[in-house]
């Protein structure tokens, strides 16, 4: 669990979050073989004030990018995922979430997110990024260019409306990345 020392709260340094992240991040690491890498999930807080969510986006933003930097093992591959609650890829929240520089993979650009986006009606609530640097990516892990997104809907209460659907499962669909792990 990802708990934001006092000294990054507002008041103390660059760090404009005012009180700890409303849903703790989680984050957990694994190898295989010689390759290292940790998942840290986030749920940002969803509601009327936008501007809650870019404090949150820039502070894990940050931290990741602080532990990339150190590069031991664990730290290097740093992939972040999870429902950020951004609205747009250019709203102020993307913004605060790249600006260290995580990026998705283009393969997930327009992928339906939730199970009520329409053609006219997208959303950007959920990622899956990594570090990148001039468009090169800084993993060691290999991205295999495969991303997606899998639409339970089609098999899973299908007797039911969205709404219905929502609050049983969620009204998520679950994104993944495929990335090839050497064994040494």
């Amino acid at each position: 669990e990802l708990v934001v020392p006092a000294e990054g709260l507002e008041g103390h340094g660059r760090t404009v979050l005012r009180k700890q992240f409303a849903r703790s991040p989680y984050a957990v690491s694994f190898a295989v073989g010689n390759q290292a890498f940790t998942l840290v999930t986030l749920h940002v807080l969803y509601g009327d004030d936008a501007s809650e969510r870019t404090a949150e986006l820039g502070a894990i933003g940050r931290w990741l990018a602080d532990r990339a930097r150190s590069g031991t093992d664990f730290n290097h591959n740093m992939i972040a995922l999870g429902d950020f609650n951004i609205h747009c890829e250019h709203d102020p929240n993307y913004q605060a979430f790249t600006a260290q520089g995580l990026r998705p993979p283009a393969a997930l650009a327009h992928q339906p997110r939730t199970i009520y986006d329409t053609p006219r009606k997208k959303h950007f609530y959920d990622q899956i990024a990594w570090f990148t640097e001039g468009g090169r990516r800084q993993l060691t892990l290999g991205y295999r260019g495969s991303a997606g997104r899998f639409d339970w809907t089609s098999c899973l209460l299908t007797d039911r409306d969205n709404d219905h659907r929502s609050w049983r499962i969620s009204d998520h669909y679950p994104l993944w990345c495929e990335f090839e792990l050497a064994e040494d």
